[in-house]
């Protein structure tokens, strides 16, 4: 009878994998968020814009509070140049525009905000319902989409501002009116992407209902065009209210805004350039970090883009 040969532990090893690479492949597996998250700090322009807005947010929030003058309040120095009491000057009527111009971020970034979220809840349902149902009533939500892009979304807002009382309420009004379309649009062309994947059918066929399809499938997985898109709405909207309250249909004085600021500034633009000059200094930087942030957000959430 044949004697068994006895095998020892070092008579085995791995052929064709080296211990390197089993230790790479072992590794967690990363999330898709968790690669965008990666992906976006490394955008230095993103990051910047990023601690921009975090400064501003901060410096809007706690200025007002903490500042010895209200945004209203006349210190008694009028037109005075930027100093060491009055970071910003003042203005004709004496008042510190510090404090006036971190005020008037609250304002404006509350009405950008706003619009933009508006934008989202419209945008998402219509450009959802849209891309679900299809045919002939995806023709006609889209038809409606096509009237109001051949509107000058300018002119809709000015014909509110001028009907309606002028205030907070109706400039947001004013600019959520057609500011929802492209968000419809880019939610529908998402949506008539994702409907048609497997796990899409696969629900269908198990009895899905189309509410269930649209917040539980459709929307989550069209959820990173969404973000980029209402990131890069609200420099528009910041952007529409500074230049109709410039234009006297916005924001009424005496409540600060950018754009009441820089409508005043500019009829002292020779005698005390600074009312103008800080105002738009916030404006531009404002839209710079909103438009930053969405840059890295789109290329973070773009596969073809990600490395």
């Amino acid at each position: 009878m044949q004697e068994h040969e006895v095998l020892n532990a070092e008579d085995f090893r791995i052929v064709g994998v080296k211990e390197d690479e089993t230790d790479v492949l072992s590794e967690k597996t990363i999330s898709f968020w968790g690669e965008v998250f990666r992906t976006f700090i490394r955008n230095k322009l993103a990051i910047f814009g990023l601690i921009l807005l975090i400064i501003i947010f901060l410096m809007a929030i706690f200025v007002p509070i903490f500042s010895p003058y209200s945004f209203s309040e006349q210190t008694g120095l009028y037109n005075a140049p930027p100093s060491m009491t009055n970071w910003f000057g003042t203005d004709n009527l004496g008042r510190d525009i510090f404090v006036r111009a971190w005020y008037g971020a609250r304002i404006s970034l509350l009405i950008g905000l706003s619009a933009a979220a508006i934008d989202v809840v419209i945008g998402v349902l219509y450009g959802s319902v849209a891309g679900v149902i299809g045919g002939n009533t995806d023709n006609f939500m889209m038809r409606i989409c096509d009237i109001l892009t051949a509107i000058p979304n300018l002119l809709v807002v000015i014909m509110l501002l001028v009907v309606m009382e002028q205030g907070l309420l109706t400039m947001i009004i004013a600019l959520s009116i057609t500011g929802w379309v492209r968000m419809a649009r880019i939610v529908r062309g998402e949506v008539l992407q994702i409907k048609n994947q497997e796990y899409v059918l696969a629900a269908r066929t198990l009895g899905a209902n189309t509410n269930h399809l649209i917040f539980k499938h459709l929307i989550p997985n069209a959820m990173g065009s969404i973000i980029v898109t209402m990131t890069l709405t609200i420099p528009g909207a910041i952007f529409s209210e500074a230049f109709l309250s410039y234009i006297g249909l916005g924001v009424t004085p005496p409540t600060a805004s950018w754009g009441t600021m820089a409508s005043e500034g500019n009829e002292a633009i020779l005698t005390a350039p600074w009312r103008l000059i800080f105002p738009a200094i916030l404006i531009s930087v404002t839209i710079f970090a909103f438009n930053a942030v969405g840059d890295g957000l789109r290329d973070a959430l773009d596969p073809k883009l990600r490395k």
